[in-house]
């Protein structure tokens, strides 16, 4: 079930955003799913931190994230066969990590 999490996100950011992270790994506990995923900044997000642009990394990033908000949301209740009620989404850049929080219904 975690592997199906992990490969199923990053399978829609390759899908989506060209190419995917480098590392996933996902937490199952109780009603909490969280998976952490490392590495794959695109040339362009590259390019703008080394311009000193890092708030259009983050904005471009939430935006990004906010629209596959359904997607994320049905990989995790495809592979835990429970109701995602809550999604999270953070990430940084120093080094580069996104985590992808999903809250399930108890």
């Amino acid at each position: 079930m975690l592997t199906a999490i992990s490969d199923g996100l990053v399978g829609l950011l390759k899908e989506y955003y060209g190419h995917g992270p480098t590392k996933a790994k996902s937490y199952y506990q109780d009603d909490l799913v969280v998976c952490v995923l490392r590495g794959g900044l695109s040339r362009v997000e590259q390019t703008l931190l080394e311009g000193g642009r890092d708030s259009a990394v983050t904005a471009q990033r939430t935006a990004f994230q906010e629209l596959m908000r359904d997607r994320f949301k049905a990989v995790v209740e495809r592979a835990t066969g429970r109701r995602v009620i809550g999604f999270m989404s953070g990430s940084q850049h120093r080094p580069d990590l996104m985590c992808e929080v999903f809250v399930l219904d108890p």
